[in-house]
């Protein structure tokens, strides 16, 4: 009954991963939680395993296509990955309702970002004349540690974040943006897997029934979503993310 749950909001996951190009991994461990029955521990590498997996998938033809950009990622990955694993440790000595409750704040801040229109494009990373990395550095590094702590903590890739900082405060364009924050959230999430792996027992079945289906409908609904207004239903599910982080701090502070 497990297995076909996870199956179920599997696919629900990766048709939203789908239809909005990222940001639907938000709800990976709120289902996890709350419709599969795992508690935080688990459901944090089980999510990162989904995250990673259909990033990795997405990545591709933006790889082919040429449309990353290699150094930043890097940049952000060797600052994030050891971010990631002190995140895997703080995490692991708070207790669930404080994840839970941190995991609600980090979503309605995924949510407000949804919401927002986009601003004025930052020039710091600028790559049509090359990367300045004076400029750069200083602000790519704390971005990438930023996300790598987040990843670790909660279980989430971080694309809400690392394409903001990518467009708006180091200057790629948006095409590259996309390619290199799918790298980097590949990179952090394989980090995050591992790091929690000495501590616990994954269920591989659940991982791998959630993994598989929100895969393969993220694929089905990526070819159908061009034909809706992905701006609308970008803003309905930042309505369902807040929704969700209500719950969640509900649940948390009075149901439990």
């Amino acid at each position: 009954m497990t297995i076909a749950i996870s199956l179920v909001f599997g696919a629900l996951i990766g048709v939203l991963l789908g239809l909005l190009g990222g940001g639907g991994s938000i709800l990976a461990v709120p289902a996890l939680v709350y419709a599969v029955g795992l508690d935080m521990g688990q459901a944090i590498p089980v999510s990162l395993i989904v995250i990673g997996a259909a990033s990795a998938v997405g990545a591709l033809p933006k790889v082919r296509a040429g449309q990353v950009e290699w150094r930043l990622a890097t940049v952000f990955a060797v600052a994030g990955i050891p971010a990631t694993f002190a995140g895997s440790a703080i995490g692991s000595h708070l207790p669930q309702s404080a994840l839970l409750l941190g995991f609600a704040t980090v979503m309605v801040f995924a949510g407000i970002r949804m919401l927002r229109e986009g601003g004025p494009t930052g020039i710091a990373c600028d790559t049509v004349g090359g990367i300045d990395w004076r400029r750069c550095a200083p602000r790519s590094i704390p971005a990438g540690l930023a996300v790598g702590l987040l990843t670790g903590l909660f279980g989430v890739g971080g694309g809400f974040l690392i394409i903001p900082a990518l467009v708006l405060m180091l200057g790629v364009e948006m095409p590259i943006a996309v390619g290199t924050s799918l790298l980097i959230i590949v990179a952090n999430s394989a980090a995050g897997v591992v790091s929690h792996l000495h501590r616990l027992h994954i269920d591989w079945g659940v991982a791998a029934g959630f993994a598989g289906t929100a895969i393969v409908a993220s694929l089905v609904a990526g070819h159908l979503g061009t034909r809706l207004d992905t701006n609308r239903l970008r803003r309905w599910f930042a309505v369902l993310v807040f929704a969700v982080a209500a719950f969640i701090v509900v649940d948390t502070l009075w149901l439990r």
